[in-house]
């Protein structure tokens, strides 16, 4: 194990092509332009993710790389969710004093498997679908669905295709979504505001933008509830997962399933 570990440092192929992405990617920049009332907000993760695809197609990654890349990939996300570990501690009273309606507002992430579950299995996918519906698909439930399944596990390439998806277009539907909404339901803003937090730094800093320009006069208001929000969902969005939106994702998946299973019986018995 020790010696697959260092080949891993030892890829200097692979260091030395991640190095590059993020310089490139960091100096063109965050970009945002406006279609109507919402507002497309362009980052560097975007850029990095297209860039990354796009060489895997070229002679400068092998079979090597890709391969040593999974493990690196896990490595990541695994430092990630440990900083997320750190930072509920200090943040549980700023949670607390928010309110029990940020809290709440995470049942609405279940919205994901109500939605997304049945439409996934209409659409032919398999155990795929039980990690791609189960959450949005963020660098947490990334995480969860690796270790608990395996990377190369069907669940475990359901949630790395959201997660790539939601990287390439999430920013850009939240934007328009968050412009289009405000304009057209009378909600308050401080609603739209407690909204914009689903566990995601770049979608919610997409969604954001346009509730400011809508109420400018509220805008510290909406900072700060939004602010508050996203902490809560990710601090307790993890915990969702593991708790209930998993398990829940799993017993409907087989229920369905079952029932798919029944019908096609009775089909060929008939």
């Amino acid at each position: 194990m020790s010696d697959q570990i260092q080949m891993l440092w030892k890829d200097w192929r692979v260091h030395i092509l991640v190095l590059s992405i993020v310089i490139v990617t960091e100096i063109i920049g965050t970009h945002e332009f406006s279609i109507g009332p919402g507002v497309v907000l362009l980052l560097p993760m975007l850029y990095a993710v297209i860039i990354g695809v796009a060489l895997f197609f070229t002679p400068l990654v092998k079979k090597k790389q890709a391969k040593n890349a999974e493990a690196l990939v896990l490595l990541s996300v695994t430092l990630l969710v440990a900083k997320f570990g750190v930072q509920a501690g200090p943040a549980l009273p700023e949670l607390i004093s928010s309110g029990s309606a940020l809290i709440l507002q995470e049942l609405g992430n279940l919205g994901t498997i109500f939605l997304g579950l049945p439409i996934a299995l209409l659409l032919g996918l398999k155990r795929e679908s039980i990690g791609m519906t189960h959450s949005i698909a963020r660098e947490p439930n990334l995480a969860l669905i690796t270790e608990k399944y395996g990377f190369n596990s069907p669940e475990g390439r359901g949630v790395i295709a959201v997660y790539i998806f939601g990287t390439i277009f999430g920013a850009i539907f939240m934007g328009l979504l968050s412009g289009f909404l405000a304009s057209i339901l009378p909600l308050s803003p401080i609603s739209y505001a407690m909204a914009t937090g689903i566990g995601s730094g770049s979608m919610t800093a997409a969604a954001l933008g346009p509730l400011i320009t809508s109420f400018p006069e509220m805008k510290d208001t909406i900072i700060a509830f939004s602010g508050a929000s996203n902490l809560a969902t990710s601090v307790t969005g993890l915990y969702m997962s593991i708790f209930i939106a998993l398990p829940l994702t799993e017993k409907l998946y087989n229920l369905f399933k079952r029932k798919s299973d029944d019908e096609n019986k009775d089909t060929k018995v008939g």
